[in-house]
C-alpha cells in the first residue's frame, strides 16, 4: 500500500521540487496512519513494504468504500464516463445514462497498465481534449521476454542481480534486487524495475542493450582474481563447483555448459575461457525483445506532464476546475508501493485543492 520511507528518489526522472512537494504534503506515515484510522491493520515486510494484515486487497477496498459511504459520497459505478467537456464555468461529463453538470472534475483515471481494472487510457482523451499535452506512455514495472534458451531451463530459480540499461546519449540506468527465471524471461523486482528504462529508450527511438551482473557490486578484476585464487590454492576444483559457491547450483551448471566447460578444473581453465566466462558474470547481455506489456505492466510511464498542474492543488494549469491525480501524470516510481504512496499523496492534495477552491 506504500512504504516505510518514501522518497523524490524513488521516482524516476521526476526527481523535481514537484514530487518533493507532494511528498511532504501527505508522506507515506499519513498514508499509514489514515489506512489505520479506518480499519486496515498494517504491517511492515522486507524492503519496508506496507501491507494489510489480511494481505487482502480486498480489506483496503472494502474499508475505501465503507469510508466514503459514511462521508456520504456516491458512488455512480454504472454509469461510464463517455466524455469530459467545458460547460460554462463548469463541466458537461458525458454517460451513457445522460449528461451531469459538474463544477470540479477530478481526472482520477489511472493510465494504461493492467486494463482489466479498467485503466484503458480514457483518462489521457479527456484530458488532452480539455487542452493538456501528453507524454508518450509505455509500460513500466513488466516482466521482461528474452530471446534464446538460457533462460528456460531455469524458471522458478532466483539471485540477486544488477541489470544496467544501455541507451546513449543518456547515462546507464542500473538496477539491483532479486531476479526471477521464467519460461518466457525474467521477473522479479530488479527486472520490474528495468522494463521501465527499456521502454522509455525504445519510445524515444534510442538503441538501447541491456546487461546483467550475476555478482553485483563485483568487477571484472575482482572475479578474475578469485578464479586466479582458486587455481592457486585449489587447482582440481571444477568450475562448476567454484561458481557453486557463489551462485545457485543450476544456473552455475546452466553457465558451465553454455561456456563448454564441463568436467574442466579451475586449475586447467585456459586464460581466454576464463576472460570469457567472468564477462558472462559480471556483464552478461540480457536479450531483451520486449516485456509483456500493459496486461501486466504494474504502471504506466509516461502521461499528463507535471508542468501542466499546480502541485500546490493539483488543478490543471490549462483547464481551470479539471484536476489530476495519481497515475494520469508523468511520474512513475519503482517497485515497493512507490507509485501507490504517488496516488494518495497527490489524491490528499487534490481533495485540499477542490474544496479550497469552492
Amino acid at each position: 500500500m506504500t512504504n516505510a520511507v518514501v522518497e523524490a528518489a524513488d521516482f524516476w526522472e521526476a526527481r523535481s521540487p514537484f514530487v518533493r512537494r507532494l511528498l511532504r504534503s501527505f508522506s507515506a506515515a499519513d498514508a499509514a496512519a489514515f489506512f489505520r484510522e479506518i480499519g486496515v491493520a498494517l504491517h511492515e515486510e522486507p524492503g519496508g513494504k506496507l501491507f494489510p494484515d489480511t494481505n487482502r486487497a480486498r480489506t483496503v477496498l472494502d474499508a475505501l468504500l465503507a469510508e466514503a459511504d459514511r462521508r456520504g459520497v456516491r458512488i455512480e459505478s454504472s454509469r461510464r464516463v463517455t466524455g469530459v467537456a467545458r460547460d460554462g464555468v463548469g463541466f458537461r461529463v458525458e454517460t451513457p445514462a445522460g449528461p451531469v453538470v459538474a463544477r470540479r472534475v477530478v481526472l482520477a483515471t489511472g493510465g494504461l497498465s493492467l486494463p482489466k481494472t479498467g485503466s484503458d487510457g480514457a483518462g489521457y482523451v479527456f484530458a488532452t481534449a480539455l487542452g493538456h499535452s501528453q507524454v508518450a506512455t509505455t509500460p513500466a514495472l513488466a516482466p521482461l521476454l528474452l530471446e534464446g534458451d538460457f533462460h528456460p531451463p531455469l524458471s522458478g530459480v532466483s539471485l540477486e542481480e544488477e541489470i544496467t540499461v544501455h541507451a546513449p546519449p543518456r547515462k546507464p540506468a542500473r538496477v539491483r534486487g532479486a531476479l526471477l527465471f521464467t519460461h518466457f524471461g525474467v521477473s522479479g523486482p530488479v527486472a520490474l524495475d528495468a522494463s521501465r528504462f527499456w521502454h522509455r529508450a525504445r519510445a524515444e527511438g534510442r538503441d538501447v542493450r541491456v546487461t546483467a551482473s550475476l555478482l553485483p557490486g563485483e568487477h571484472f578484476e575482482d572475479v578474475e582474481g578469485w578464479l586466479l585464487e582458486l587455481a592457486a590454492r585449489r587447482p582440481r576444483l571444477a568450475v562448476e563447483s567454484a561458481l557453486g559457491e557463489r551462485l545457485p547450483a543450476a544456473v552455475a551448471a546452466a553457465l558451465v555448459r553454455e561456456r563448454g566447460l564441463e568436467g574442466t578444473s579451475v586449475g586447467r581453465l585456459p586464460r581466454e575461457d576464463r576472460r570469457a566466462l567472468v564477462h558472462a558474470l559480471v556483464e552478461r547481455p540480457l536479450p531483451v525483445r520486449d516485456s509483456r506489456g500493459y496486461n501486466f505492466a504494474e504502471v504506466t510511464s509516461g502521461g499528463i506532464p507535471l508542468s501542466e498542474v499546480d502541485p500546490a492543488t493539483m488543478e490543471s494549469r490549462r483547464c481551470p476546475g479539471l484536476f489530476l491525480v495519481g497515475e494520469i501524470l508523468d511520474v512513475d516510481g519503482r517497485i515497493g508501493g512507490f507509485n501507490f504512496q504517488w496516488a494518495w499523496s497527490s489524491a490528499w492534495v487534490c481533495a485540499e485543492g477542490v474544496v479550497k477552491g469552492l
